[in-house]
């Protein structure tokens, strides 16, 4: 019997994404040394059909084979959407050498986890463009779900890694059902903002425990200043 996906599945996949005939991701080593020649492919495993791949690719991986190899074409709507121009916007010039960037046309990147690409710069004006450099093109995906993921361990650490962009230290207990994960306080903001998805995805409970951290004993030469105080 032929092993298909469905939602809420774990799987591995490998792909390689297209736009104007020219690759922008890839988690394969030969397609991605023509992106960086230093970049190392990463393992990638998600939960289908939870948005932890761009919509239109979510939406293809149900029913798909374990091991054959696919392609698929997706409009703006099902890939990066369109291109919005109130995403356009006219910055002053003081703004950047306040955080002392000196923007060029043509210079990227990150603010507040968000692209932007310089468009021009004139006068005391700088034109930038926060739209996601995808968005109003047609994507390809060249991709083969290698596997499914049955671990509890590899599922929990793919939610971890999709929510917090981390991996905090945790533990299963299995009889309980439920994950804890452990952290500084003020990392439970984050586990209870994501609990209810985490339970929806993986039917288990995520809680929160403090990390107490140790205090450092003091050095040598702190204890040898004690003793000749003494």
């Amino acid at each position: 019997m032929t092993d298909v996906v469905k939602k809420d599945d774990f799987v591995e996949l490998k792909y390689t994404g297209y736009a104007n005939g020219k690759i922008f991701d890839s988690n394969i080593e030969m397609d991605l040394k023509e992106l960086d020649e230093k970049a190392q492919p990463v393992k990638t495993i998600i939960s289908v059909g939870n948005e932890m791949v761009v919509k239109g690719f979510d939406k293809a991986l149900e029913g798909k084979e374990i091991g054959k190899e696919y392609e698929i074409i997706l409009n703006k709507d099902e890939g990066f959407g369109e291109r919005k121009r109130d995403l356009i916007k006219t910055i002053p010039l003081k703004v950047f050498h306040e955080k002392n960037v000196d923007p060029k046309p043509g210079m990227s990147f990150v603010v507040d986890n968000m692209l932007v690409r310089i468009i021009t710069v004139s006068g005391a004006r700088v034109i930038a463009d926060f739209n996601n450099p995808l968005s109003g093109k047609e994507i390809k995906y060249k991709f083969t779900i290698t596997r499914k993921v049955e671990d509890e361990k590899e599922k929990v650490e793919c939610l971890f890694t999709t929510f917090f962009r981390f991996m905090p230290e945790y533990k299963i207990k299995a009889k309980e059902n439920k994950v804890i994960a452990k952290g500084p306080k003020g990392f439970d903001v984050f586990v209870n903002a994501y609990k209810d998805k985490f339970k929806e995805i993986i039917g288990k409970e995520l809680a929160f425990e403090e990390k107490k951290e140790r205090k450092k004993e003091a050095s040598k030469e702190e204890k040898k200043q004690e003793t000749a105080k003494a």
